[in-house]
């Protein structure tokens, strides 16, 4: 099993409910892929002062799980998953940074 953990940034101020829409667009599309085993997704907690850090600090943290290395690459190469990157980040732009890795522990 591998998982692929994504810090999502939007670059401006995201409401409520378009962050909800671009996470459920995001799961319906990984899940059409018919390799994802699990989905999850966490709010960034904010502490005081930490805008002040000059860090990449994420809006949300995404979480897909698939069987192998290759189940990943479908993933990756899916267009409906493409599709909502491309049609959000003309909405609301953001940048993304990942790691592919073991389940922690």
């Amino acid at each position: 099993m591998i998982q692929h953990t994504m810090f999502v940034q939007f670059t401006e101020p995201i409401p409520d409910t378009d962050l909800n829409q671009y996470l459920a667009d995001l799961e319906e599309a990984a899940r059409s892929t018919g390799v994802l085993q699990a989905f999850a997704t966490q709010r960034h907690v904010p502490v005081p002062g930490e805008e002040q850090i000059p860090a990449f600090i994420a809006t949300a943290v995404v979480q897909l799980t698939a069987a192998d290395l290759e189940a990943l690459g479908t993933l990756f190469a899916a267009p409906e998953v493409s599709e909502v990157f491309d049609t959000w980040r003309t909405r609301h732009p953001f940048k993304a940074a990942w790691a592919n890795h073991a389940a922690l522990s």
